[in-house]
């Protein structure tokens, strides 16, 4: 039988406690998640499918969270689009090839779904191995979060080439971001035809934009994918560093959960949502750094403030950093399974 809390609160149903899962729950905290990782390169696990499905089950077996989640990267589309893709250790993503004129626009292939076709593979290797004992979560980076990658060359503090870009350039960045919308689409088709049980788009940058600039170069673009998506009985959650200030916006899109960051208070959000659209979230990872009887109050007070509200998935208001140690992310997730309404 699937534990099918998080499926249960994903789709706004009663659950006996929250479910919980985290954002980068199979990563760099994980003494065994180096033992893989000092074998292969990045892109190497995540384009060979036993490997991948390695890493998305350390969290399963280690930790025993409600969700697992494919272990993949946001920049992989932008690579099948054409992008020279690598990662570098202590550096992150970088292309190196950025997108600068109308002509690298025109470049970039969008039907390059044979070229994704690992990330299929993964996901039939995970679920044989989950067996059917938890939901398996695919995801896709936004657009807006994929083009600034594309266009700045890797990761930025100021993204400054790729404000020049929607500012100066409107119609190239929407050109582009059409782009990457149909590519983003396609794959998320591919990952619920591959046999996910729910799927979450990453906006991972869209903070970094004005209201307006939100609604133009991100959210309508959002909006269309989860607009295309085969999502019989497959719950999409749409997440955003700045999801706090959004999720009035990220509601239009219709996803059934906005996943929120720890900047806002989580009741709050959910009673501004329309009824039945879940919330995810939204404890500041930080907290885990700190002692575990302050890890526990914290979680308490936030799941006495969600108490009575169906529609409520655990999670951390961002992904986990990589030095927190193993110990504390375990002991969150016993204070959260422990727990009952």
């Amino acid at each position: 039988m699937m534990n099918n809390l998080f499926l249960d609160a994903a789709n706004s149903k009663p659950t006996e406690r929250p479910p919980v899962w985290m954002m980068r729950q199979a990563g760099r905290f994980m003494p065994q998640y180096w033992e893989i990782k000092n074998k292969y390169s990045f892109l190497e696990m995540c384009k060979t499918p036993e490997i991948a499905a390695d890493v998305t089950m350390l969290p399963v077996d280690l930790l025993g969270i409600d969700a697992a989640i494919l272990f993949c990267d946001i920049l992989v589309t932008g690579e099948a689009m054409g992008g020279d893709l690598s990662f570098t250790q202590g550096v992150g993503p970088k292309f190196a090839n950025p997108i600068k004129n109308a002509a690298d626009i025109d470049r970039l292939e969008v039907d390059v779904l044979d070229k994704l076709q690992y990330v299929a593979d993964a996901i039939k290797v995970i679920q044989q191995r989950l067996n059917g004992s938890i939901p398996l979560i695919g995801f896709a980076g936004a657009p807006f979060t994929v083009m600034s990658y594309l266009v700045e060359g890797g990761s930025s503090k100021d993204f400054k080439l790729t404000k020049l870009l929607i500012h100066n350039h409107p119609e190239l960045a929407h050109r582009l971001l059409a782009k990457i919308a149909k590519v983003t689409t396609d794959y998320l088709n591919l990952q619920i035809a591959a046999g996910v049980n729910a799927v979450q788009l990453f906006d991972s940058w869209a903070l970094s934009l004005s209201w307006n600039d939100y609604t133009e170069f991100s959210h309508q673009y959002n909006q269309q994918i989860i607009a295309g998506l085969n999502r019989t009985n497959v719950p999409v959650i749409s997440f955003c560093k700045g999801s706090s200030v959004f999720a009035p916006l990220m509601a239009e899109a219709k996803p059934d959960v906005v996943s929120v960051d720890w900047n806002a208070d989580l009741l709050n959000i959910k009673n501004a949502l329309p009824t039945g659209m879940a919330v995810q979230g939204n404890l500041d990872p930080h907290i885990l750094y700190a002692d575990q009887h302050v890890i526990k109050k914290t979680i308490h007070q936030l799941f006495e403030r969600m108490r009575g509200v169906d529609g409520f998935i655990f999670n951390l208001g961002h992904g986990i950093m990589p030095d927190i140690p193993f110990n504390n992310v375990k002991y969150a997730i016993d204070v959260v399974k422990e727990f009952r309404y």
